[in-house]
């Protein structure tokens, strides 16, 4: 069974259309999707009809959050804390408040059992949506934090926008990186795979290109606010 996992599309919807044309290419039986949908893109609304239109389990991201309440003191730092919040009130203005009901009621963690593999999926730490593991965090660090709340083969993660998978104690750590807003550096959209199969196990990252300058247009033609700033992460891919 061929899994995709899909996360931080931050309401670019460009991309994720990209990637979902990708995920039909590759014959995948089932898409998961860890949070953060809508904030922070041109396109909240239809990046949301489009993760609903999967009919499959989707799971809160902090921006999810934000979304639905706002961004509070001490989240992020104090000089961008106003601008944050101007751009989750644009965001707000473009959803219905069914749309905000919706990622008010995701839930925060999938449990998922496919041939005996046990799959532990969440956005950011199993207990919380904001905290952050990096790559290079060391293998305490992951094993408390990330693999502690429950047993599993396969640990799928998403929130730092930096893809990467690795091994620890016969356990898969899989980071999927960031459909909408890639921080690694490389200006592609980001999911994981994971294929389970007689078995076997095989996890991997896929990379999908995607038209990036449709997606800066739009954030200027919106008047999305912080424009210049989020039309550099796309170009760049670097925050």
């Amino acid at each position: 069974m061929k899994i995709a996992f899909i996360s931080d599309i931050h309401g670019n919807a460009i991309a994720l259309e990209a990637v979902l044309e990708d995920i039909k290419k590759q014959g995948i039986d089932k898409t998961y999707v860890l949070g953060d949908i809508c904030y922070r893109g041109p396109e909240p609304k239809r990046s949301l009809d489009l993760v609903r239109s999967l009919h499959t389990e989707v799971i809160k991201g902090n921006a999810d959050e934000w979304v639905v309440r706002g961004v509070r003191e001490g989240e992020v730092a104090d000089q961008v804390l106003g601008l944050m919040n101007h751009e989750r009130q644009w965001i707000v203005e473009q959803l219905e408040p069914s749309d905000i009901e919706y990622l008010e009621i995701l839930p925060a963690q999938l449990n998922i059992s496919i041939e005996d593999v046990e799959i532990s999926a969440f956005h950011a730490t199993p207990t919380s949506l904001f905290d952050i593991v990096l790559p290079n965090a060391d293998d305490n660090q992951i094993e408390t934090v990330l693999m502690h709340a429950q047993e599993a083969q396969v640990y799928v993660y998403a929130h730092i926008h930096k893809p990467y998978i690795r091994f620890l104690n016969g356990k898969v750590i899989m980071n999927i990186g960031s459909v909408g807003l890639p921080f690694d550096g490389l200006a592609k959209a980001s999911y994981g795979l994971v294929d389970i199969e007689d078995g076997h196990l095989k996890t991997s990252i896929r990379r999908v290109g995607y038209e990036l300058e449709r997606v800066v247009k739009l954030y200027h033609e919106l008047n999305y606010p912080n424009a210049e700033m989020m039309s550099n992460v796309i170009r760049t891919a670097r925050i």
